[in-house]
């Protein structure tokens, strides 16, 4: 008996399924590990097409590419003065053995993330309990970036990733403690300007007047008598303190 026409095409059908079934592809962005009944029997690296045995076999795809951890806010820690500075930064790392990945935290991104972020919260944490602010804030934060991304990538390892930059965006007073400093530094450029015998002084500026203030001067100093009735007033010393409160 001849096969119908029918017949053969779903012969055709069931054998492209099979042919579907059996074959994944990797490409370049990605790695590749392949499962048989829940056990890892294979590692896929190199981009093409392999082969699977369907129903028995399936492929989890891993991002080998660059990723980051970029904290969605600021982080605070402890200076060696007890003071408490804000710190935002960001992490780049990849995936470079996904076998250990998988069995260090079951392929999850966020897992891989949670554990790096918190190595380096902890590495800030100690090096900023040793360092004053103005050491944390600019003297040595090149350094501490770089002591935080050897740290990291001993954990990443574990792991079988790799931490390959970590950045501090900023690291910033708290607001509490930076009104306190401003208003110190505010309190201390005032004494300086009234000690100078000076027609007009600027802090944080330069050229910038009020026009309904007198511009003062003494002799021939600064910008002198402004041709008001202050011009009539030689008796008096008239000083013009210009402090920009926005920088």
């Amino acid at each position: 008996m001849k096969p119908t026409a029918g017949t053969l095409l779903i012969g055709l059908i069931v054998v492209l399924v099979i042919a579907a079934l059996s074959m994944f592809v990797v490409d370049q962005r990605q790695h590749a590990l392949v499962f048989r009944l829940g056990e890892v029997i294979a590692v896929k690296k190199e981009p093409g097409l392999y082969f699977k045995i369907p129903l028995l076999d399936n492929v989890r795809y891993f991002d080998v590419r660059i990723l980051t951890i970029d904290t969605p806010e600021a982080e605070r820690f402890l200076t060696s003065e007890k003071k408490n500075v804000l710190v935002d930064l960001f992490v780049k790392w990849r995936i470079t053995d996904v076998r250990q990945y998988y069995v260090s935290v079951r392929g999850e991104e966020s897992a891989a993330a949670t554990r790096l972020q918190q190595t380096i919260n902890d590495g800030l944490r100690a090096e900023f309990g040793n360092r004053t602010v103005h050491e944390v804030v600019s003297g040595e934060r090149d350094q501490i970036m770089e002591l935080m991304r050897k740290k990291a990538n001993e954990d990443a390892k574990s792991i079988g990733a790799e931490v390959i930059d970590v950045r501090l965006k900023r690291v910033d007073l708290v607001p509490e403690i930076s009104s306190d400093v401003y208003r110190r530094m505010e309190s201390e450029r005032k004494r300086v300007a009234n000690e100078l015998r000076f027609g007009t002084v600027w802090v944080n500026d330069h050229l910038a007047l009020a026009t309904e203030m007198p511009h003062g001067g003494f002799k021939q100093s600064g910008y002198g008598k402004d041709g008001s009735k202050y011009a009539l007033e030689d008796y008096q010393e008239i000083k013009h303190v210009m402090v920009n409160h926005a920088v």
